[in-house]
């Protein structure tokens, strides 16, 4: 027991301490997961320890339960939405990818079911860097975020045919591969089957999956929901992976595979959130194993005697995928920033690789040598990641100076009054601008959405509102607002401080994410701060103190005074707010947070005296002299 126990806080340990620093470093948890398993597998030699492959089969799981939440998540709207950049963009990509990674390695030596493999690994992307670095960045609703969104899902998608592919094209390698996994699946019913009589076989497999995930599952889950079995439900829909997994191994096949069919069978059905809910946990454990078993099987006498080939490798792939998906961009009019950000953001490999690669070594595909040095250019290129977006930022800058926003090249008109994105939030401020007789020059990131407003009759034009020469086209320098209503926090303090900078004079409103970014927006140079759910919390607690029985105008009366110490408690917090970090000063923060809550609570029960004064009435007109613009303390 002492001995299992120092393993597993080894794993734990080196697990939880990986990941933080790699998510400091930006490099994202996966390559976190694998510096673990390096860390805990060659340099401390844990890994070979006594039912250590136990470990590495039900950390496999993890692969399997991901395949099930990604089939979870196909939305057959989403997908016939995005089906000419799905099936156009991310098969073109996938197919040309395949095609000349396959070429390469024929070239170089390698048998065809080998560059075949690699030629998969090649055509894949890390879904879960990307998506991550693009939502961090503010980029994942822009058009070539939106790309790389649907190449990714096509992807994803790929995966189950090179699954179902990796048993075909390994049944004719004729040992091309040294080393003895592949008997590890005589069990298999597909052993000594021929190609045609395996295809029928797995067929059927996907035929009972399908079948059984629709007209079997669906009951069970709707007679437990009813019963109210909660901790029940967990287990069944556990039970169900395993069950899937266990038959598709039966047969010889990806448990993945069919997990994510059964995934796509439920996707629709009511259960849907219940069963991600309950998988996710145990699919980020489960996973995270995984990519550390991985890590543990990297030899580092193998990088320090491949580490040239690993970098040219590495590099090589890069250059590659770019080169197909640049002029795929052009094709499909991901253009300018957008094509670059498509291009640089996707030309990694991906975690998928990884699971591609271990059925290979197990099919006798390839040896053990050669998975671990295309682990290390997987490994490579994730890690290189963050260095491309940097690329993308440098590329953009450059492309954005020449003035080459948009294929048509449109610069926007001088206007008064200038709003800085027009999503949910900025669309609001531009139709009641619209009613009450201005016209707002529209500014955002976002082709679509640009059209969309044009339909209406709005100027509005394409283009990141950072930008200063944008900003300056807009009409900076004359105008008398300026609406910042993106929701990317660094970028709206920058369009702030240069709009202040540029334009003394002009009133500047914008939209704050929380009370950070709000004193962010006021030391910028804001003169009227929104927090973007404040307004509209505030009026969901009176409407909850109406449903209370509380009478309409004493609501109103409540939320006035609320609004009012909340916001001149945001005046008092704010010299405890650290510069530096933008963080607050916790003991002091919390005190004071402590006391402002206190006096709002006295307020509202009337126990100041001039309560009275206060509150006497719900909402008062502007004075005559009173600015139209409010002060930059308010909500």
């Amino acid at each position: 027991m002492d001995g299992l126990a120092f393993y597993a806080f080894a794993y734990l340990a080196a697990a939880v301490l990986a990941v933080i620093v790699s998510q400091r470093l930006g490099l994202g948890s996966v390559v976190g997961y694998i510096a673990a398993g390096v860390l805990i597998g060659p340099v401390l030699q844990i890994s070979g320890a006594a039912g250590s492959g136990y470990l590495e089969q039900f950390s496999e799981f993890g692969i399997v339960m991901m395949l099930f939440l990604i089939g979870l998540e196909i939305d057959p709207q989403m997908v016939w939405r995005l089906r000419a950049k799905l099936v156009g963009l991310g098969g073109l990509q996938v197919v040309l990818t395949v095609g000349l990674v396959t070429a390469i390695g024929i070239f170089l030596g390698f048998a065809w079911q080998q560059s075949l493999l690699f030629g998969f690994v090649g055509a894949l992307s890390s879904t879960a860097i990307v998506l991550q670095t693009l939502e961090e960045k503010g980029l994942l609703e822009s058009d070539g975020g939106r790309a790389s969104f649907a190449v990714l899902l096509f992807q994803d998608l790929a995966v189950i045919p090179m699954l179902a592919l990796i048993p075909l094209i390994a049944g004719g390698a004729e040992g091309a591969a040294a080393g003895g996994h592949g008997a590890a699946h005589g069990a298999g019913l597909l052993q000594g089957l021929p190609g045609w009589a395996s295809a029928i076989l797995t067929l059927a497999a996907v035929g009972v999956v399908v079948a059984g995930g629709h007209f079997l599952s669906r009951p069970i889950f709707r007679m437990i929901a009813l019963m109210g079995l909660r901790e029940v439900f967990t287990a069944a829909a556990l039970l169900v992976v395993v069950a899937i997994a266990l038959l598709m191994s039966a047969v010889g096949l990806s448990p993945a595979l069919g997990a994510f069919l059964a995934g796509v069978v439920l996707a629709n059905s009511e259960f849907k959130h219940e069963l991600q809910n309950d998988i996710e946990p145990f699919k980020g454990l489960l996973l995270g194993l995984f990519f550390m078993t991985i890590g543990a099987k990297i030899d580092p006498a193998i990088l320090r005697d491949n580490w040239l080939i690993v970098l040219a490798a590495t590099l090589a792939l890069v250059v590659l995928k770019a080169a197909v998906l640049v002029p795929l961009a052009w094709i499909f009019k991901v253009r300018a920033t957008a094509g670059w950000l498509f291009a640089l953001g996707l030309a990694q490999a991906g975690e998928f690789g990884f699971v591609l690669l271990s059925i290979g070594r197990d099919r006798a595909l390839l040896s053990d040598g050669t998975v671990s040095v295309a682990i290390l250019v997987i490994t490579a290129g994730m890690i290189l990641t963050p260095a491309l977006f940097a690329l993308y930022d440098r590329i953009a800058v450059l492309i954005d100076s020449r003035g080459q926003t948009r294929a048509d090249a449109d610069e926007p008109e001088e206007g008064t009054i200038i709003i800085a994105g027009v999503g949910r939030f900025g669309q609001i401020v531009n139709r009641m601008l619209l009613a009450n007789g201005h016209r707002p020059v529209i500014l955002d990131y976002r082709a679509d959405v640009v059209d969309d407003v044009r339909k209406f009759g709005v100027t509005s034009f394409f283009g990141d509102a950072s930008r200063p020469d944008l900003l300056a086209s807009a009409g900076l320098a004359k105008a008398h607002l300026l609406v910042v209503a993106i929701d990317d926090r660094d970028r709206a303090a920058e369009i702030v401080a240069h709009a202040r900078r540029s334009n003394p004079d002009i009133r500047i409103i914008a939209r704050a994410y929380d009370r950070l970014h709000y004193y962010a927006l006021v030391e910028a140079g804001a003169d009227h701060v929104v927090r973007e759910l404040f307004g509209s919390s505030v009026e969901v607690g009176g409407l909850a103190l109406r449903a209370l029985g509380m009478h309409p105008y004493e609501v109103e009366k409540r939320k006035t005074v609320f609004t009012d110490e909340d916001v001149a408690g945001l005046a008092r917090l704010a010299p405890l707010i650290d510069r530096e970090i933008r963080a607050p000063n916790n003991a002091q923060y919390v005190a004071g947070f402590r006391e402002i809550s206190k006096v709002i609570e006295d307020a509202m029960r009337g126990e100041r005296g001039a309560y009275d004064d206060r509150v006497r009435r719900g909402w008062s007109p502007p004075s005559s002299g009173e600015s139209h613009v409010p002060h930059k303390t308010d909500s």
